[in-house]
């Protein structure tokens, strides 16, 4: 762990480089740009809306807002471990031609799609202002969770990170797991909705419990629990743990892989 920190407080300045390239990258030949981050949430929040209002909507008020705020944690995760599965395939050449803490690249992944978060925080932000929201103090707080989620996707980033390199089937099945953790996380559902086993399962989800501290916070104004919080945290520093551990052990078989 010491010499994961050392080579982060070594190759910061390496990172931050990574970092702007990913996002140069990712919006280059866009005439939006980094505007398609506060417009994709919103697009989807219109349209989920319209699918969804005539169900939810005596159960959830102002449902709009609803999804966007767990949109906005959902599509980061999915975003970010997404990008950072293929960190170390797409810079073959790179891992190839001199020696670069092969985990940078993943976290640049991460950290550029962070950079999302924000944007689709602020997104939320704009369409509480139009639609007239009460705002609470507690709003302030949002960032916990927000950083909280980036922790867990920095640790599933480098399992999947890891893995991918060898076994590239990974890829086309996370693409199924994503679709099933969508479904159990109360994005577009409240959780009254569901009972028993379901319900279990869905609890069991650790995105579930950092969207419900997320949509406390900013529309809310309901301060999470201590158990709450200390159960993310657990979660958080398990999975980093666990992907550190996973990562290290495969990093020095990339190059046989790749």
């Amino acid at each position: 762990m010491l010499a994961y920190i050392e080579n982060f407080i070594k190759y910061k300045s390496l990172l931050n480089e990574l970092i702007i390239r990913d996002i140069k990258t990712r919006y280059r030949r866009s005439v939006m740009g980094v505007l398609w981050s506060l417009l994709n949430p919103l697009c989807q929040m219109i349209v989920l809306s319209i699918m969804f209002s005539n169900i939810f909507k005596s159960d959830i008020e102002n449902f709009p807002l609803y999804i966007l705020s767990g949109q906005v944690i959902f599509n980061f995760f999915s975003e970010s471990t997404n990008n950072a599965m293929s960190a170390i395939i797409d810079n073959t050449s790179l891992i190839k031609k001199t020696y670069i803490p092969k985990y940078l690249f993943v976290l640049s992944r991460i950290m550029s799609s962070a950079v999302n978060l924000l944007a689709s925080f602020a997104a939320l932000i704009v369409v509480m202002l139009l639609t007239r929201t009460e705002f609470h103090i507690a709003v302030l707080l949002s960032f916990l969770p927000m950083l909280l989620i980036v922790l867990f996707t920095i640790g599933v980033g480098l399992i999947l990170a890891a893995y991918v390199v060898k076994f590239r089937d990974i890829a086309h099945l996370y693409g199924i797991l994503v679709t099933t953790i969508l479904y159990l996380t109360p994005i577009i559902y409240p959780m009254s909705m569901i009972s028993g086993i379901v319900k279990k399962i869905v609890w069991l989800n650790p995105l579930t419990n950092i969207v419900i501290m997320f949509r406390n916070l900013a529309l809310n104004g309901i301060l999470p629990g201590v158990f709450s919080i200390l159960l993310a945290c657990m979660e958080c520093i398990v999975v980093i743990f666990v992907g550190l551990y996973v990562f290290y052990k495969k990093q020095d078989s990339f190059i046989l892989n790749l």
